[in-house]
């Protein structure tokens, strides 16, 4: 009973509370460059340290038309990929996007990357925060930041 008419109280006097946004920090940013125009991979590891889970949503880049995310999986032998619409980050958790499993896939570069370039990814949460990220361009054989 009190905590309803608290809650009124507060919706009277038009004070409302909003719950801050995650804080999720990102490390060991990465992404594999392939020649010409094919889609490069995007890697990351990220760490929500709040205490309440998030997803991760979406992905976008100011240096490719468009990004996803996708997940790679084996079944049967078979290489599959597919695009996921969320990756759940736990709370005082990580999530690790790593080749095999979680990327982001970057589509149409709009000027050239090689190694060595820096590459703008910003990830949108669920809470409605975005999280920018610097990925290091790394080559083709690359396996790793």
């Amino acid at each position: 009973m009190f905590r309803s008419l608290l809650t009124c109280a507060l919706l009277a006097s038009g004070t409302v509370y909003a719950a801050e946004p995650a804080t999720v920090v990102a490390s060991d940013g990465w992404v594999r460059v392939l020649p010409g125009n094919l889609p490069a991979g995007g890697y990351v590891t990220l760490r929500n340290e709040t205490d309440r889970a998030v997803s991760i949503v979406s992905a976008s880049s100011p240096d490719y038309a468009d990004a996803m995310i996708h997940r790679s999986s084996t079944e049967g032998g078979m290489g599959r990929m597919e695009m996921v619409d969320s990756v759940p980050l736990p709370p005082s958790g990580k999530v690790t996007f790593a080749p095999g499993g979680y990327h982001v896939m970057l589509m149409q570069a709009k000027h050239p990357v090689k190694p060595g370039d820096a590459v703008s990814v910003t990830f949108a949460l669920s809470d409605g925060s975005k999280v920018p990220v610097t990925l290091t361009a790394r080559p083709a054989n690359a396996t790793g930041p």
